[in-house]
């Protein structure tokens, strides 16, 4: 099979498998790991560079990894639950209480394929071309209820109404692909560089909030006359954007390694059809991420690669700002008189994510020539504090550990077929439910993945 029908192929799969609606959380909302090797370890060995999907997470990659075409898909498995306690106030008061309800949310099997090429000249220089999914939110909540007074202070009391937030099954789907071009120059034996421009594509739902359409912007400035058109149950809606990474590579000695990579905010479009639900009329931006590694070859069969990732969740106001926002809002009933804190404006409520930062160890092993091994383990503590548990019922990103093991077994034609599979135990997290002063939520979550990919050199 030549290159240009194997390239052609690869995309084509690529496509056919729709990379843009299958990827879900797990460190925060990004992957913990870029590629099959990388996930084996733990997403480790940023200054290990191996494939040219490796160029994703530096893109300085590209000048040192040669000529070679990687396709793969994984499977990936979260799988989440909440559960509210029982309420002193049960809607009176101007209560909104959720159930209370225990309950799994569907859908726990989700494709994720990606694919990557590089090209060398032979003369330190380098390109890479890598299409892949990473990062998303997905929660399908079917059942529940929530009790509240539909018209306030009207003469109308609390009622009961389907769904986790009186409006029906809930839940959102956020699907995100990328699409990196890396160009790397290897300046010597030791020192690379390289930069990648991104573009992005995210492809966003979100069901059953229409409960919350008065303390929108577009309620509220109206007086109460305008119910919001952008909020709930508008199907799905896409967005575009760009932004771009800068990576390095530096051989500090013959055995120690150094890898930095800084990728910048991408600045994506709207959500037009959710401009009432997101801060800024649906603006829903990738934060920033920097990535710093150590890989240390301490024998001819044996690399130990420690990582430090951290992401910037805090600077996406649609994900950094606080529920807590929507209480100034005119229409909250708090005596606010803020527009923009109110759903849809400025400094409209969010998910109230801290920034992430994650800890990655990794060992790979040589056992000879046909097999290596690859062992990885990451903690970071997870972003969301326990103020900020009733809109994160959509989004429980409570994962904090991961475990990852895998293998590569060489053929004789040079190519390669790889494993990975990563496990990251139930974490959890209980905290005081932001509309019931007398309830808590609690919400769990543990996922696993197997992902296998080919390798043609």
């Amino acid at each position: 099979m030549n290159g240009q029908r194997k390239l052609t192929l690869a995309i084509s799969a690529i496509l056919a498998l729709g990379v843009a609606q299958s990827a879900f959380a797990t460190t925060g909302y990004f992957t913990h790991g870029t590629g099959t090797k990388n996930k084996a370890m733990a997403g480790a060995g940023i200054a290990l560079p191996e494939d040219s999907i490796d160029s994703v997470n530096n893109p300085a990659a590209a000048a040192l990894v040669g000529e070679n075409l990687q396709l793969g898909i994984s499977i990936f498995s979260p799988r989440r639950s909440y559960s509210t306690s029982e309420s002193q106030l049960n809607g009176q008061m101007g209560a909104f209480t959720i159930g209370p309800n225990d309950i799994d949310s569907d859908s726990e099997y989700f494709p994720i394929p990606h694919f990557s090429k590089s090209w060398n000249n032979g003369e330190g220089r380098g390109i890479a071309l890598s299409i892949y999914g990473r990062g998303g939110m997905n929660t399908d909540w079917r059942g529940g209820t929530a009790t509240f007074d539909p018209d306030g202070p009207g003469p109308a009391g609390p009622m009961t109404f389907p769904g986790t937030f009186g409006a029906g099954d809930a839940g959102v789907d956020l699907s995100q692909a990328f699409l990196d071009l890396a160009f790397a120059w290897q300046v010597n034996d030791r020192f690379s560089w390289g930069i990648s421009p991104m573009l992005a594509m995210q492809i966003f739902e979100a069901e059953g909030v229409a409960s919350f359409a008065g303390f929108t912007r577009t309620f509220a400035a109206s007086g109460g006359t305008q119910f919001p058109t952008a909020l709930s149950n508008n199907g799905h809606d896409t967005s575009y954007g760009w932004g771009a990474k800068v990576g390095i590579q530096w051989g500090l000695t013959d055995s120690l390694d150094l890898g930095v990579m800084y990728q910048s905010k991408l600045w994506m479009s709207e959500f037009d059809d959710y401009a009432d639900l997101f801060a800024e009329q649906g603006d829903f931006d990738i934060p920033a991420n920097f990535k710093i590694g150590l890989t240390w070859h301490s024998s001819d069969t044996l690399a130990w690669s420690f990582d430090i990732e951290h992401t910037w969740f805090s600077d996406v106001d649609a994900i950094g700002n606080s529920i807590a926002n929507i209480f100034a809002c005119p229409t909250a009933g708090r005596g606010g008189t803020d527009l923009e804190s109110c759903l849809g404006g400025d400094r409209g409520a969010g998910f109230g994510w801290d920034d992430m930062t994650t800890y990655k160890l990794g060992l790979r092993w040589v056992a000879n020539e046909d097999w290596t091994w690859r062992f990885g383990y990451s903690y970071g503590e997870q972003p969301i504090p326990e103020s900020e548990m009733t809109f994160n019922i959509l989004a429980p990103a409570v994962i904090e550990h991961h475990l990852t093991a895998g293998f590569t077994r060489s053929l004789e034609s040079g190519n390669e077929w790889n494993l990975a599979f990563m496990y990251a135990p139930k974490s959890d997290q209980t905290g005081p439910q932001n509309f019931d002063p007398t309830q808590t939520v609690t919400w769990e979550m543990d996922q696993w993945e197997l992902e296998f990919s080919y390798s043609w050199r």
